[in-house]
């Protein structure tokens, strides 16, 4: 009896692998999956909120710069969206094509699978006779090799039903993946579905909001006068904002006996560790109010409107809705509460070196030398009576120097 025990190319310890490569791969996947459907779950909630303030703003009947603002933040937050959607969409068919790639080599191991356990079950068939079993133990010409010969057939009859748990697992698995196969496919359907939808409706807000700058347009006189206005009340809350923080560098260098007034401001122990943990959250520092959009960004920029004319910003402009509370971004000590202009009150927090300003409140819940902790409301933002507008003005100040403060909060609201 000639007894010969292939080595099968697909063994029990390789399907194994390949089925915890498998959970490994899908756990990142998952991952992966879960953030990018989170970065479009947040843009579509940003969209959403602009949405009602735009139709807030549109209330008023007549186009307005607040509306050319909305519908520049949203046409950036649906280009946003559309950029994710696209990275989700990606990663979507990479899955799909690993997926592929999986339900064929399945395939092709369940095949071969078969096929050797075929030849295994038809050499059994053939020698089922026990006769020739027993006789092809006892022939062996030592005790050791008749025990050997014994185990061979033992481990014969292990392996094959061994073999045939493997394909009933390989089957499971190669379900399982067809089913995966096919849930992918679907959503890959609906967000390209979902994707289409969005450069449409991008292609309907650039529309509007050409509409909107060619009807601005016609009011070039109004636009210029009440920018002047602007311009004015700018500079008096700046010179007061400025003011207001040399003299808290002059003071701080007083109680050091400083003589010389210089831009940097003396601390103490504490102060250099409050200022060094300031510093420490740049980048993650939470925004001055909880929800809202930049309407006007830091630094000088071009007017959305009027050609040649240039628009200096000391900080960042927060569009919100009426009723929305200022609030702290980091521990700290409350320097100034004061009104500036129109009934426009401002708090100033000193954080060791560092100042954050906050201006444009209808009222103030904090006083001069309050202690306050992070996130910890101090008014209420002004809604404009004649506008309908809720916007925060927001600064951060090292010493005498201007920060641009994108650079310091978190991405989003927080």
């Amino acid at each position: 009896m000639d007894l010969k025990i292939k080595q099968y190319p697909i063994s029990f310890l390789r399907i194994c692998l390949v089925l915890l490569l498998l959970s490994v791969g899908e756990l990142y996947a998952q991952s992966t999956k879960t953030k990018l459907q989170a970065d479009v779950q947040r843009l579509a909630e940003e969209i959403t909120y602009t949405n009602n303030l735009l139709a807030k703003t549109r209330q008023n009947k007549s186009s307005s710069l607040e509306e050319l603002l909305l519908l520049n933040s949203k046409i950036e937050q649906r280009e946003q969206l559309i950029i994710a959607i696209d990275a989700e969409l990606l990663f979507l068919n990479k899955s799909i094509d690993a997926t592929t790639g999986l339900v064929k080599r399945l395939n092709d191991e369940l095949n071969q699978l078969k096929e050797d356990y075929g030849k295994m079950v038809y050499y059994a068939y053939k020698n089922q006779n026990s006769s020739d079993r027993m006789m092809f133990i006892f022939s062996a010409e030592s005790f050791n090799q008749a025990y050997q010969r014994l185990k061979y057939l033992q481990y014969y009859s292990t392996y094959r039903k061994s073999q045939a748990v493997l394909i009933e697992q390989t089957k499971d698995t190669l379900n399982t993946s067809i089913q995966k196969l096919e849930t992918q496919k679907n959503e890959q359907q609906q967000m390209m579905a979902n994707q289409k939808k969005e450069i449409e409706q991008l292609s309907i807000e650039k529309s509007q909001k050409q509409t909107t700058i060619n009807q601005l347009a016609k009011k070039e006189t109004d636009l210029r006068a009440s920018l002047r206005k602007k311009r004015r009340e700018a500079d008096e809350m700046n010179k007061a904002i400025q003011n207001i923080i040399a003299e808290e560098i002059k003071l701080a260098a007083a109680k050091k006996d400083a003589e010389k007034r210089t831009a940097s401001i003396a601390m103490t122990p504490d102060e250099h560790i409050m200022s060094s943990n300031f510093y420490s959250n740049k980048g993650s520092l939470p925004w001055p109010s909880a929800r809202g959009i930049i309407s006007s960004t830091f630094g000088e920029h071009a007017h959305p409107v009027l050609k040649k004319v240039r628009i200096q910003n000391n900080g960042i402009d927060i569009l919100t809705t009426s009723g929305e509370k200022a609030r702290a971004i980091f521990d700290g000590t409350v320097i100034s509460v004061r009104t500036l202009t129109n009934n426009n009150q401002a708090v100033i927090i000193r954080h060791g070196e560092y100042f954050t300003v906050y201006t444009n409140l209808s009222d103030v819940t904090v006083r001069l030398g309050d202690v306050v902790k992070t996130k910890q409301e101090i008014g209420s933002i002004r809604t404009d009576n004649l506008s309908d507008k809720t916007e925060l003005h927001f600064e951060i100040w090292k010493g005498k120097s201007l920060m641009n403060p994108i650079s310091w909060i978190a991405k989003t609201t927080n």
